[in-house]
């Protein structure tokens, strides 16, 4: 369908074993709410355990959602910091991601490790992943440089990567934060009002815990209502653009 009110992308974070029933359940909820496209980000070994040996099901259902439209991307191998660093990184990497800066600590040939594991997991169960997003956004150095020379796009908190022309799409993704009390009172208020003045792309991030909370619900479900009039879009169409 054309429309004239821009683009919307959604995309849901943290797709694994523990959270399956969760992440289908919002999968149909945005369906309901008029996103027919979104980017289901997967764990590939979410404990170090393969998610098909948790949930051989779920490959199954990331199947027909990409028949569907949707796009699979990649996000990370096991969602979990493995290595501390020292100093102001540190620090950093706690604010950005919590316990999920899993990237940061690494070399360039564990980096490379890791990227490369969770791939050939995805491919193996039948996923052909174009696209990666590090867990919390924490990118590092390795990790860049890994990502030019395995996939067509990566996505930070402000734009997505082409990886082929090294062109870039600048949107901020708008998050709603769960972990603490302040944050789910504010981030629905931020995620609201940063909506409401997006520009032709609009990015906005889901994460399963988000629909424990009904503050996170009703602001998740305003944005979508006032954004019937955008297409929605995954972001391996965008880096077609």
């Amino acid at each position: 369908m054309h429309r004239h009110g821009g683009t919307i992308a959604v995309s849901l974070h943290d797709v694994e074993p523990a959270t399956f029933e969760r992440c289908a359940l919002i999968r149909d909820w945005l369906n309901d709410n008029g996103v027919d496209r979104v980017t289901l980000l997967v764990i590939p070994a979410p404990d170090l355990h393969p998610f098909t040996d948790r949930r051989p099901e779920m490959a199954d259902w990331l199947e027909e959602c990409a028949r569907g439209g949707d796009a699979i991307a990649q996000h990370g191998f096991q969602h979990r910091q493995a290595r501390r660093v020292h100093g102001p990184r540190q620090f950093v990497a706690k604010l950005q991601a919590g316990e999920c800066a899993e990237f940061v600590g690494l070399d360039i040939a564990e980096t490379r490790r890791a990227v490369l594991a969770g791939r050939r997991l995805l491919k193996l169960a039948g996923i052909q992943p174009r696209g990666f997003v590090a867990p919390g956004y924490a990118y590092t150095g390795a990790l860049r440089e890994t990502l030019a020379q395995t996939f067509e796009w990566w996505a930070g908190i402000g734009r997505l990567h082409r990886v082929p022309d090294g062109t870039t799409t600048t949107a901020p993704a708008l998050t709603l934060g769960t972990s603490t009390r302040f944050k789910r009172w504010t981030s629905p208020l931020v995620v609201r009002s940063g909506a409401a003045m997006s520009g032709d792309l609009l990015r906005l991030d889901l994460h399963p815990s988000d629909l424990d909370h009904p503050r996170c619900v009703q602001a998740v479900e305003r944005v979508l209502r006032r954004s019937r009039d955008r297409a929605a879009v995954t972001y391996d169409e965008l880096a077609l653009r």
